[in-house]
């Protein structure tokens, strides 16, 4: 087995023996990672890498919003579709007017809530004292 599969075996491993809150950070990861490169694309004036990268950051902000339960999750669920509403409207914005300002906006609201998320993972990951 070459390298490269070798590097898809293990990513596919990880996904598919993730937990739910595992899932849900790589997600945020994944947006955060995307913007991050897209911000240097912009910084380096490659647009099609730009786009390339904003595009796919807001295909990760659509999955957070398609894992979304708006019957169970109440208000929570709504607060956090307009958070996500907002993070889609902003790297749009970013991609039309080649500004930062919607992806730095973008990346303050998705980090906040991966390191939430984190936040949540990690308490149920630890063993509690009998």
């Amino acid at each position: 087995m070459g390298f490269d599969r070798g590097v898809q075996e293990y990513r596919r491993q990880s996904i598919s023996t993730a937990s739910p809150l595992d899932l849900v950070v790589a997600v945020y990861d994944g947006a955060i990672q995307r913007c991050h490169s897209a911000k240097q694309a912009m910084e380096s004036g490659d647009l099609d890498d730009q786009h390339r990268h904003l595009i796919r950051a807001q295909q990760f902000v659509s999955e957070l919003i398609a894992s979304l339960e708006m019957q169970k999750g109440g208000q929570v669920s709504q607060n956090l579709f307009s958070l996500y509403a907002y993070c889609l409207n902003q790297l749009t914005e970013a991609n039309v007017s080649d500004d930062p300002k919607g992806i730095d906006n973008c990346l303050r609201v998705l980090t906040e809530l991966r390191d939430a998320w984190r936040q949540i993972r990690d308490q149920q990951e630890v063993p509690h004292a009998a």
